[in-house]
């Protein structure tokens, strides 16, 4: 008997060879000389007819203008040098040397020229890094050949089972398990024979080799994407106009110039000197206004010339500007309670010296610029006034100068609208200047036909607009009238909202007619919260509380000072509680909602109280104001007795502070005086202390004023409640 290995491979050999598959190729076998395939007619190569194109001889053909050269001119050489140099290279790069602060010719030339660079990621199977990337997998191999057996066994099953096919359907299901089995070891040692003979299986059966990656710069197809490009700024915004300039100074040009200007001099004062007719001097007055436009080009440059003068400002003042942006009281640490005042800026215009300060106010938008109204309190010697708006960048010179025919005694700034100023006149006009115009005159302004007021404005106050959409503002004068104004299109209308009226003042007339005497007005403040609630000052020492829907009467009314209230304030924290003023030396709190009408806190300054406010951060935290000259800062939360800062901010002893503002962001403080100087001054620690662990909000600072409040209310009052 013939072994069992022999028989297996005959029997998968018989079973191949039976019957051609239709998906298989056909066999190839090549030997030497000849081409022989399954179907073909053994026919060798040399038996074609006309053979093959490599086969055939080659003839060289040689050109009609070759030189014949003689075998010494053959065997001559010549040598010829390549050099790695770039004929396009430039030789003669300049580069500034920092060191020696010249020019001076580079040595060294990039010769480098990259015709081609492709970065890859694949690296050779025979490299270094390969083996041992190969070494490191290690059991890849293994893998590799385990799926090559079952790829050839595979393939053997699928012979033996179509062979079964061919033999017929007879025997289906018939067949015991042994013959199943020598039909699988068949199939086995058939894929063995084909590993033996090198013939190699069928496509799509074998596994494909695994791709070796470089671990360096490798990115997998399924994770790659696209990077988009960066934007520059040289691509993302549009380049700047230029424009080339070039002239030449010389001594004899600017000797001409200064020549042409002492010409023009003299000129304006001969035609100022000669006695002419109105005709003459009109015609005389536009040739000279011609020749000022001609020769005033500074017009041109005002931005750049503004932006050069806050730099050389920002390095004239730079000390001031380190202690406003750093500077810290380090001696607050050794006081108990007290608190300083550092000076910083000092604001003032020629022009205005000797006008009063009479109104402060912060844009509350721009928080570095500020408004600051000019005139004078002393009723006898009236001027023109001006309105003067200054930023903390340029203390040297105003940013806007308006100049007004009336002294101004009030203004305030638009909450929404930062451009738009509304401002009260000594004659009792207003007017609402618009700072983006280039014209100086007011945008409106009433007039003695459009309801304006009889006696000095006194204070203005813008709020919110109206159920038309439109703008308007509040005014109060010594004329007893609460004026509201409506800017309408191009006009201003007016409304009188309230006539403070003098309680059993009434007097009969001529022909029983009823003649009732007004309060003079002095100052209001509209409430924080409810719109239609604000508080009136007057010069007989009394606030009123009233309603924009009540135009006849009073809500109530508190016997507050004994001379003129200059100003009452409403707290920014605490709904019910208010700040007053007066020329009896007093600033006193109330409650409004306090049934006895009596001051919670009385403070006496020993000296007339030009102005008062609140702390923006702070609801027991208030500032004042003496005509002594001296500011006077309180933290009821801290001592409710005295001051915790009282200095002197005035060089002369003669000079009276008029107004004081705080800044809504940073710590610093505004107070004007009669001479026309605005100080700024910066609060010490200790003048604007928070608790650095407790972020306070509304109700904290409601809370501590409410503390307060109950320690000074009678025990009857706080039960009732």
């Amino acid at each position: 008997m013939p072994p069992k290995g022999t028989a297996k491979k005959q029997a998968g050999q018989t079973g191949a060879g039976k019957t051609k598959q239709a998906g298989r190729p056909q066999r190839v076998s090549i030997a030497p000389g000849k081409l022989i395939k399954d179907d073909d007619d053994m026919t060798e190569v040399g038996d074609q007819v006309h053979g093959e194109e490599w086969m055939q001889t080659k003839t060289l053909i040689k050109p009609d203008d070759q030189l014949e050269l003689s075998e010494a001119e053959m065997k001559e050489e010549f040598t010829r040098i390549l050099t790695a140099n770039n004929p396009h290279a430039p030789k003669n790069i300049v580069r500034y040397n920092f060191k020696e602060k010249c020019f001076k010719q580079t040595s060294h030339v990039d010769q480098l020229a990259i015709h081609f660079s492709l970065d890859g990621n694949m690296i050779h199977k025979d490299s270094d890094e390969a083996r041992r990337q190969q070494s490191k997998q290690g059991a890849s191999g293994d893998r590799h050949s385990v799926s090559k057996h079952s790829a050839i066994s595979e393939q053997a099953i699928s012979e033996v089972d179509e062979e079964k096919k061919e033999d017929g359907e007879e025997g289906e299901g018939e067949k015991p398990e042994g013959e199943t089995e020598k039909k699988v070891e068949k199939a086995e040692e058939a894929g063995e024979k084909q590993e033996e003979e090198g013939t190699t299986p069928a496509p799509g059966k074998v596994s494909e080799t695994g791709k070796l990656t470089n671990q360096f710069n490798f990115s997998e197809r399924a994770s790659q994407t696209y990077n988009n490009p960066y934007r520059e700024r040289g691509t993302a915004t549009e380049p700047p106009p230029r424009a080339n300039f070039s002239a030449t100074a010389n001594q004899w040009e600017i000797y001409d110039a200064y020549i042409e200007d002492l010409e023009r001099q003299e000129k304006a004062k001969e035609k100022k000197q000669s006695s002419l007719s109105k005709k003459d001097d009109d015609k005389n007055k536009k040739k000279v206004t011609a020749l000022e436009t001609q020769s005033d080009d500074i017009s041109r440059i005002s931005k750049a010339s503004k932006i050069v003068e806050r730099m050389v400002n920002q390095n004239t003042y730079d000390d001031i500007a380190q202690d406003f942006k750093y500077w810290e009281d380090v001696s607050d640490e050794y006081r108990d309670q007290d608190g300083t005042l550092l000076p910083l800026w000092k604001f003032s215009y020629d022009k205005a010296k000797r006008l009063a300060v009479t109104s402060l106010c912060w844009n509350p938008k721009y928080k570095d610029l500020f408004a600051v109204g000019h005139g004078s309190y002393d009723f006898v010697k009236q001027s023109p006034g001006k309105l003067l708006l200054y930023t903390l960048k340029n203390p040297s010179f105003p940013e806007c100068i308006y100049d007004t025919e009336s002294g101004v005694m009030c203004l305030d700034i638009h909450p929404e609208h930062p451009y738009l100023v509304a401002v009260g006149f000594y004659d009792g006009s207003v007017a609402v200047f618009n700072l983006t115009n280039d014209s100086t005159k007011p945008m409106y302004q009433s007039t003695a036909k459009s309801g304006k007021h009889t006696d000095p404005v006194w204070q203005i106050c813008w709020q919110k607009d109206d159920l038309d959409n439109n703008l308007n503002f509040f005014s109060i004068s010594s004329d007893g009238r609460v004026v509201q104004w409506t800017l309408v299109k191009n006009e201003l209308t007016y409304t009188d909202v309230i006539e403070l009226k003098l309680e059993d003042s009434t007097q009969e007339g001529p022909e029983g007619t009823q003649i009732t005497t007004l309060s003079c007005g002095t100052c209001f403040d509209f409430h924080k919260k409810t719109d239609y609630q604000f508080l009136v000052g007057t010069e007989e020492g009394k606030i009123h509380k009233c309603s924009k829907a009540y135009s006849s009467q009073f809500l109530d009314s508190f016997d507050a000072h004994h001379m003129a209230v200059y100003r009452v304030q409403w707290n920014y924290f605490h709904p019910n509680v208010f700040l007053s003023c007066s020329a009896d030396w007093s600033v006193k709190i109330w409650d409004h909602t306090y049934p006895k009408k009596e001051p919670m806190f009385t403070f006496d300054l020993g000296n007339s109280v030009g102005d008062v406010a609140w702390a923006p951060y702070s609801s027991t935290t208030f500032a004042a104001v003496t005509a002594d000259g001296k500011v006077h800062v309180y933290d009821l939360s801290v001592n409710k007795y005295e001051p915790i800062c009282e200095q002197a901010v005035v060089q002369k002893k003669k000079t009276k502070l008029t107004h004081i503002v705080f800044n809504p962001d940073h710590p610093i403080i505004l107070v004007g005086d009669d001479r026309g100087y605005v100080t700024s001054m910066k609060l010490s620690p200790n003048l604007r202390k928070k608790n650095p662990k407790k972020k306070e909000g509304l109700e904290e600072q409601i809370a501590k004023m409410n503390k307060l409040l109950d320690l000074v209310r009678e025990p009857i009052d706080s039960n009732k409640k």
